[in-house]
């Protein structure tokens, strides 16, 4: 799963793919700078695997990941080609989630696109341009069904009139994500156009050290501008972030964060937040040769759970053995979880629950 990292030329895509990956992409005071996308795997801060790992002590411990990548900048005339327009929309199609950083902090030194800051206009510039994109695919794919819908055919009309709806939304200024829909009609119609505003997206108000815990006015303008959009917003002071990560002692890194008000680094709950934002959960495996977080889709099922280990798991599912993870913990080992009753077994109508430790039997 793939979250993308967009925004306007400068305002800190680069240095907040660094601050997250570790990686050591190109930031520098320039529009353009970030041409080919660099992609990132991130492991998914869980104090839980932690805890089994303790618990368990095995050989080696696997995280979760999730694949960020920082896509080139984006202007005003993207989607007719205007700078790097098309590779960008390109790029952001293949992703399944959006992280669109926002500028929100004051600094002569670095140069704004557009001249001065204003979080509310860099948005609309980038959703524009979004829309605009989207609407072409709309357009393209009305001219095929009008000529079915106009022969009768029951199924080309109500396509029509999905794709109707879009069409005015869109040149309406208002993303599908934001779009009303009945469930039939999404699934049928709208999921499968791949539209890139449907995609879920997670603003990232980018502030400076002074507004890292609490926001400033820019952060306010943006959580008003976004309230009837099913989008969360993140305050991220990523240039003070990307300094801290440059100390090697993780004491010291501790002491910076707390200096500044946070508990945690906020490019931590980020990944967690991306991870969220792509419908994604975790179960664990849990043996002396390795403890190791999987990722699958909220509302899997027990089969689907073991298929991601491999594909064999799930075409031979015979059951699962499920211990819950707060189980495990308060009973300290799978021996005592066992005595105790509270190892499940589970058929393959179950529903995999967010932290669940499983063990699979299967037949090939």
């Amino acid at each position: 799963m793939k979250a993308g990292i967009v925004g306007l030329p400068n305002v800190g895509k680069s240095t907040l793919f660094n601050c997250l990956s570790n990686a050591k992409a190109q930031s520098a005071n320039f529009p353009f700078c970030t041409i080919e996308p660099n992609i990132g795997v991130v492991n998914v801060p869980d104090t839980r695997l932690q805890k089994l790992e303790d618990l368990v002590n095995p050989e080696r411990v696997l995280p979760a990941t999730v694949e960020i990548v920082d896509i080139a900048g984006l202007v005003k005339g993207a989607s007719k080609g205007e700078g790097l327009g098309n590779q960008f929309l390109g790029n952001i199609r293949e992703t399944d989630a959006i992280l669109h950083v926002l500028r929100c902090f004051d600094n002569d030194n670095i140069i704004h696109v557009d001249g001065n800051i204003n979080p509310i206009r860099d948005k609309e510039t980038i959703d524009m341009e979004l829309q605009l994109k989207d609407l072409e695919t709309v357009d393209k794919k009305l001219d095929k069904v009008k000529r079915a819908a106009k022969t009768g055919n029951k199924e080309a009309q109500k396509e029509e009139s999905v794709l109707l709806k879009l069409k005015e939304n869109l040149e309406a200024g208002i993303s599908v994500r934001a779009i009303e829909f009945s469930e039939d009609d999404y699934l049928e119609y709208v999921n499968p156009s791949q539209l890139i505003t449907d995609k879920p997206v997670l603003y990232v108000c980018n502030v400076d050290e002074n507004a890292a815990v609490s926001g400033n006015s820019y952060v306010d303008l943006v959580k008003d501008a976004v309230k009837n959009e099913n989008a969360e917003v993140l305050v991220l002071a990523v240039g003070t972030e990307a300094d801290i990560n440059e100390l090697d002692d993780y004491e010291e890194r501790q002491m910076f964060l707390q200096d500044i008000g946070l508990d945690e680094p906020g490019s931590s709950k980020l990944i967690r937040s991306a991870y969220k934002l792509l419908n994604q959960q975790t179960y664990f495996t849990a043996g002396v040769k390795e403890v190791r977080a999987w990722t699958i889709d909220v509302g899997a099922t027990a089969p689907q759970a073991a298929g991601v280990i491999h594909t064999d798991f799930e075409k031979g599912f015979i059951r699962a053995e499920v211990i819950g993870y707060d189980d495990y913990v308060s009973h300290g080992s799978e021996a005592k979880v066992k005595e105790a009753g509270k190892m499940r077994v589970e058929g393959k109508n179950y529903i995999v629950k967010d932290g669940d430790v499983m063990h699979f039997l299967f037949n090939v």
